[in-house]
């Protein structure tokens, strides 16, 4: 299911088509998939299915139901952003699975792989939570893979996400606690602080939304463990808005967590900032 859920039309809204309305809450989706959702009777608009060009206006109610599978790229809202070198990065839309689940008929970015890039040999080299938007690191080769190995063990690759939180948050911090990742549903924040460096989250505060009382910040990760961000801002109380595991509440924008920018020796990408 790519998403499942219902928001009201605010006033900037007003008068737009609603397969354009429907990217504030599928940020990152494809303009194509939006229109197919519309088509196919998903989208109802205070209680009646919509096509793509019906004029929405404020405080309407506009519901997805829920969606079938995925199977394309195009679907999915996967895009290549950058392609050199052996590696590739694809962007990510939240609501869809990184890699193929073990024993489950799912669509997944990892599925669609060989699709986006025929003739290679294309292994997926990083993984993002279901909710997260964001890069995608691909290796093209056999190569490719080990080089991203060496770099990732040597610590030399940089991994930049954006994230809005609650709250205020000022100035520069390390997070250096140890996760303990046993439980395969949610990350546990531990007292001890890990000795691994590649392990730890840096926070940058870029702005504040004073009236709304968020932050948005930048956070950098070398060789991120699952959840590690999400479990690592809300152990210093700001939890990401949207994050409905780790304290973050809801949101009509989901999780609100990208990963944004990638660098390593040789290749780097970014993807255009959500928030």
């Amino acid at each position: 299911m790519f998403f499942e859920g219902t928001f009201s039309i605010d006033a900037s809204g007003d008068g737009s088509r609603l397969d354009r309305a429907l990217e504030a809450v599928m940020p990152g989706s494809g303009l194509r998939l939006r229109r197919r959702l519309c088509d196919e009777g998903h989208v109802s608009v205070d209680g009646r299915a919509r096509k793509p060009g019906y004029k929405v206006r404020a405080g309407q109610t506009v519901e997805i139901g829920e969606v079938r599978a995925m199977t394309t790229a195009d679907e999915l809202g996967l895009r290549i952003v950058r392609l050199e070198g052996g590696f590739a990065a694809v962007n990510k839309p939240g609501g869809v699975h990184s890699a193929a689940i073990s024993g489950k008929d799912e669509p997944s970015a990892e599925g669609v792989l060989a699709e986006l890039f025929p003739g290679c040999e294309p292994v997926l080299l990083n993984r993002l939570d279901y909710l997260t938007s964001g890069l995608l690191l691909v290796a093209l080769t056999p190569e490719a893979r080990e080089a991203y190995l060496r770099c990732e063990a040597d610590g030399a690759i940089k991994k930049f996400y954006l994230a809005r939180v609650q709250g205020r948050l000022d100035g520069i911090v390390s997070v250096r606690s140890r996760l303990d990742t046993d439980d395969r549903k949610t990350t546990r924040v531990l007292a001890e602080p890990d000795p691994d460096s590649r392990r730890w989250t840096g926070i940058t505060a870029l702005s504040h939304d004073n009236a709304a009382g968020t932050s948005l910040v930048r956070c950098l990760i070398m060789k991120g463990a699952r959840h590690q961000i999400r479990a690592h801002l809300s152990s210093i109380g700001h939890p990401i808005l949207g994050d409905p595991l780790y304290g973050g509440g809801e949101s009509p924008r989901g999780l609100m967590l990208q990963h944004q920018r990638i660098e390593m020796p040789g290749f780097q990408a970014e993807a255009i900032p959500l928030f």
